[in-house]
């Protein structure tokens, strides 16, 4: 069986800190299988496509990939 890709786990990414008066807590991490076909992305719906959503992720947990890492995460991402 392949795997959910998802840690089933509840976290915090302290956005509040890039959207001032914004607070916004804990959010349950969902599968990436799928990925794909479920736009708009964030529990919220804030990021409309995969790249915003790598890019977001790049920036909030201060990962530093480089382009071709994130074109590459996305088309793996595609692929789930």
């Amino acid at each position: 069986m392949a795997p959910f890709y998802l840690d089933d786990r509840m976290h915090d990414l302290k956005l509040e800190e890039f959207y001032r008066g914004r607070a916004e807590g804990w959010a349950k991490t969902y599968s990436l299988r799928g990925i794909k076909d479920s736009p708009p992305y964030f529990h919220d719906g804030r990021l409309p496509t995969l790249e915003d959503t790598v890019e977001f992720f790049n920036l909030v947990l201060q990962l530093k990939l480089a382009r071709d890492e994130k074109k590459d995460l996305v088309a793996f991402l595609r692929t789930l």
